[in-house]
């Protein structure tokens, strides 16, 4: 019985983790526009109100599972609750990715670059708040799929939630001091957001795919970084 339960319970938080690196990446990018005082503080509201969400959508299951019901049809193409969230986050998440790789790269080449706006934490926040809602309504819908167990749910939540608290600093840390990572990043983000709108459509891009070549992609910015001289990268 117990190792009935441990194998999906194992299962869900390793799917769990794996969804939640998007949010990671996500939030890391968007702390690092504010003074390095209020990163950390960023990053765990943002990781603390994607715990919140799944467990109140959690709580309302049954609310969640009309998500997946048709709505509307249109050309023959049908679209649910989940259909239209996915879609407009996928959309969301394409523009924000958009918009900070070209701040990134075409308004550097500037030779009078306008005085950056200054950022307010809360306008950070409510986009952190948006991304959260739709990864949310995802992985709960995912979990639903994989396991019948409310408690399993519940426990692969917390646990998935607090390793992703561990990790954000180092991953956070990891892309400010490595901004060719920032860009690859952003790219990742470009291409989930280019999935949600696919899944949207009810057109699912196998996520297996969607991370194996996100993992080769790091794979090889991490040999290129290595193989570049120490003095080269100073220039």
């Amino acid at each position: 019985m117990i190792l009935e339960n441990a194998i999906p319970l194992i299962s869900l938080i390793a799917l769990e983790v794996i969804l939640g690196i998007d949010n990671i990446i996500f939030i890391s990018i968007l702390a690092d526009k504010l003074p390095i005082e209020q990163r950390s503080k960023l990053r765990n509201i943002g990781l603390g109100l994607a715990m919140i969400m799944r467990l109140a959508l959690l709580t309302m299951l049954s609310w969640i599972l009309e998500l997946d019901k048709d709505l509307f049809n249109i050309f023959g193409q049908s679209f649910t609750g989940k259909c239209i969230i996915l879609i407009v986050g996928g959309l969301f998440l394409i523009y924000k990715s958009t918009k900070e790789i070209y701040e990134k790269t075409e308004l550097l080449k500037n030779p009078n670059p306008a005085t950056p706006k200054h950022v307010s934490f809360g306008k950070l926040l409510i986009e952190i708040i948006i991304l959260d809602l739709v990864f949310s309504v995802d992985s709960i819908i995912t979990a639903v799929g994989m396991v019948s167990d409310l408690w399993i749910m519940y426990v692969a939540v917390l646990v998935s939630v607090t390793i992703m608290l561990v990790a954000s600093k180092p991953i956070s840390n990891f892309i400010t001091q490595h901004p060719s990572f920032k860009i690859l990043a952003l790219s990742f983000l470009m291409m989930i957001g280019v999935a949600l709108i696919a899944e949207g459509f009810q057109f699912e891009i196998p996520k297996g795919y969607i991370y194996f070549s996100m993992a080769f992609a790091f794979f090889v910015d991490i040999v290129q970084m290595k193989s570049i001289p120490n003095g080269s990268k100073n220039k």
